[in-house]
């Protein structure tokens, strides 16, 4: 077994660290392939990095109750291993060669074992769900939001290259692709843990902004990084044909007159032109549009995080949903 290293984010989390660790060591426990190469390079990216939010959030909101907290650890490790399964699969349709600065699964076996391997984590998430769920309804609720982020993803692919995408539409993709797993993990925690409905249809409402919140940065620092800081190409979403807020926000104004020709290029649109779209979404406001609307969905999600009972895991949501607030990577 790998060593299990935590993100530095939850060094400030001492607390939370034992249950985070026996997370991946469940994750780690139920992947098995009889292809041990295969195997492994699905540990190693369980291990490359990950920030591992959505157990977090999950085990956070199933403490306002006591429980059975190797339950909760096994929950929380089913929602690492569904996100898990859907990054390999965004790979796939990405053609991603890298993930978290390593190879990425389909880049190293190519894309019919790759997809095997998300298809694998997939049965690994009802087997853990299937042990330690109370009753079918966290069975049906991960069924119903893995059609969501799937949907989501076709939504993606169908609009790459829609210079007429609308906010609305961005809005709703990105709830399917990110918004509806934070949401399913807010409220499994609270959910499971014996709270009442009401207080984790709240929960649920409060990850839903938490995730959308969180997309919108990842989308943002696309806009803010340089090529040397990232180790890649900037925009490669753009390149690719997909399109996020900051750019849609700049379509809308008069900048839109001297992104058009350069996103018309598709595919073949340069690094140098890529850099000239990147400058000229940030003058034309589209950066700061986006971070507003980031903060709008973050802040909608804190009054709700404020208004759950006074325990020690309410300050923690509150802190960590304040930290992805002003994260810069």
């Amino acid at each position: 077994m790998q060593a299990t290293q935590l993100h530095p984010l939850w060094r400030d989390y001492p607390a939370l660290q034992p249950e985070l660790k026996q997370v991946m060591r469940l994750m780690n426990d139920n992947i098995n392939i009889s292809d041990t190469a295969i195997t492994d390079a699905i540990l190693e990216m369980i291990h490359s990095g990950g920030k591992l939010l959505r157990p977090a959030y999950c085990l956070l909101f199933s403490q306002f109750k006591d429980t059975d907290r190797q339950r909760m650890i096994a929950l929380a490790a089913s929602l690492e291993t569904l996100h898990t399964a859907t990054l390999i699969h965004d790979d796939i349709i990405d053609d991603a060669k890298l993930r978290r600065h390593a190879t990425s699964i389909q880049a190293q076996f190519g894309k019919d074992v790759a997809v095997y391997a998300g298809d694998y984590l997939f049965v690994v998430v009802f087997k853990i769900l299937s042990h330690y769920s109370s009753s079918f309804k966290s069975i049906q609720l991960n069924s119903a939001k893995m059609e969501k982020i799937l949907v989501g993803e076709v939504q993606q692919t169908d609009r790459h290259y829609r210079i007429d995408i609308t906010m609305s539409q961005y809005q709703e993709q990105i709830q399917g692709k990110t918004a509806e797993l934070f949401a399913l993990s807010c409220f499994l925690g609270a959910y499971e843990s014996g709270n009442s409905q009401l207080f984790a249809a709240r929960a649920q409402k409060a990850g839903m902004g938490i995730g959308m919140a969180f997309q919108i940065l990842d989308d943002i620092l696309d806009y803010q990084e340089t090529s040397h800081e990232i180790g890649k190409p900037i925009l490669e979403d753009v390149a690719e044909g997909v399109y996020t807020s900051p750019l849609i926000f700049a379509l809308q104004t008069s900048a839109r007159r001297e992104l058009l020709p350069l996103l018309r290029q598709q595919g073949n649109i340069s690094q140098n032109d890529l850099e000239r779209v990147q400058q000229l979404v940030i003058d034309a406001g589209g950066v700061t549009q986006a971070q507003a609307l980031a903060s709008k969905y973050t802040n909608d999600a804190l009054k709700l995080l404020r208004k759950l009972p006074d325990v020690p895991a309410r300050a923690d949501l509150i802190r960590l949903t304040q930290q992805l607030l002003t994260r810069h990577n």
